[in-house]
């Protein structure tokens, strides 16, 4: 809950009451008004356009008579929103690596945003993603929640969701960022999902209440997912997602991106296909990769990839050799032996034995083969 109350003298107050009033006058990234905020601060900058209104152009003209701070904060009260800005003990500062970070935040639910995005993922892709990748989506997240990420996505339909839904399956964190107002849930299809993530963790807008979804504002919005967090993930993603403006918002900002690849007739995968191959992003397959990718150097590293550990393995050269070249079927004398690895008789010899050894050389009809394989038992009834 907002406790600012109008004309307040309070310096946190005046500052938070200013950044409300920019954040109503101007589109997160328009360039109207940045000059003289840069320049005079949020205060001051709000001050000279109130004195001289055309600095900004006719709608935020009309956008600064209609604002009423009062209102601003009984909406804002009435779904129990609180209004962050930099120097608030939640205010996360890593959205301040932004070239245009927000003017301030609306955030509801109980999680302290600054500390759940410390160690935080982004998990983002397509909305008409296949089914592949919404349970990549949701098993990286799960997996990565499991380890201590908080997970941050945009509540969309597709990989969003499969996003929040794998850290809510086991308990963990998530933080949905929107493109519209605190009070509205969109898209309307996912108002229970947001109450799920409302539970325990965190809905984030940069738009003031009563503000619609429109396209420019998920550009908007997407900045915010990639600077939350640590680094972006892109489970699945056209040539022309969203999710790329994200990942792109991530590298701006210093954050590592991950790629998950897909079938590469896939038309939902070519944008992952195409950071990995511009080196735009780096490949990852599973949770374990990515908190490797994400995490702190040498306490989150993935287990090491390798094939099936087979006994031939560990052979010696000789020993390997005169392997490869036993009869599985039937024995072969020592002189076939000799022929087929060019080999000493000595040399087999003693790689025989060797063999015979450890199990995997035995004799039959007079000759050298491999062990037979051993039989499944029948538990047919």
């Amino acid at each position: 809950m907002t406790t600012i109350e109008p004309g307040a003298v309070d310096p946190l107050a005046a500052e938070r009451a200013a950044r409300m009033t920019w954040a109503r006058l101007v589109e997160p990234r328009e360039d109207k008004g940045r000059p003289l905020i840069a320049e005079h601060g949020h205060l001051g900058a709000l001050a000279r356009v109130r004195h001289d209104p055309t600095l900004l152009g006719r709608a935020a003209v009309a956008r600064l008579t209609a604002f009423d701070l009062s209102r601003e904060l009984r909406a804002a009260d009435l779904v129990e929103a609180r209004v962050l800005i930099p120097g608030d003990p939640e205010w996360p500062l890593s959205l301040d690596d932004l070239a245009l970070p927000p003017h301030c935040l609306w955030v509801r639910g109980p999680a302290d945003l600054r500390a759940v995005t410390e160690r935080s993922a982004a998990v983002v892709g397509a909305r008409t993603a296949s089914a592949y990748g919404r349970q990549l989506a949701a098993e990286i997240s799960a997996g990565l929640a499991g380890r201590g990420f908080t997970i941050i996505s945009g509540a969309a339909f597709g990989i969003d969701a499969a996003a929040h839904h794998g850290a809510l399956a086991v308990d963990g964190l998530t933080v949905a960022a929107l493109a519209c107002g605190i009070d509205r849930a969109y898209p309307a299809a996912h108002t229970n999902l947001l109450k799920e993530i409302l539970e325990r963790g965190a809905v984030v807008t940069e738009m003031p209440p009563g503000s619609a979804p429109i396209r420019t504002r998920f550009l908007d919005r997407n900045r915010v997912i990639a600077a939350l967090s640590l680094g972006t993930v892109v489970v699945e993603a056209g040539l022309r997602s969203g999710s790329l403006n994200t990942a792109r918002h991530a590298a701006e900002c210093g954050r590592y991106v991950g790629a998950v690849p897909g079938p590469v007739t896939s038309v939902t995968s070519a944008g992952t296909h195409e950071l990995i191959r511009t080196r735009e992003a780096e490949l990852v397959t599973d949770a374990a990769e990515v908190a490797e990718l994400l995490g702190v150097m040498g306490d989150d590293l993935a287990p090491a990839r390798r094939g099936p550990d087979r006994p031939e393995d560990r052979l010696g050269r000789k020993e390997r050799t005169l392997w490869e070249a036993l009869p599985a079927s039937r024995g072969a004398p020592l002189s076939r032996l000799v022929e087929a690895t060019g080999m000493s008789a000595s040399d087999v010899l003693q790689a025989l034995g060797s063999l015979n050894l450890i199990g995997m050389a035995v004799r039959d009809r007079g000759g050298w083969r491999k062990p037979p394989e051993p039989k499944l038992e029948d538990t047919s009834p």
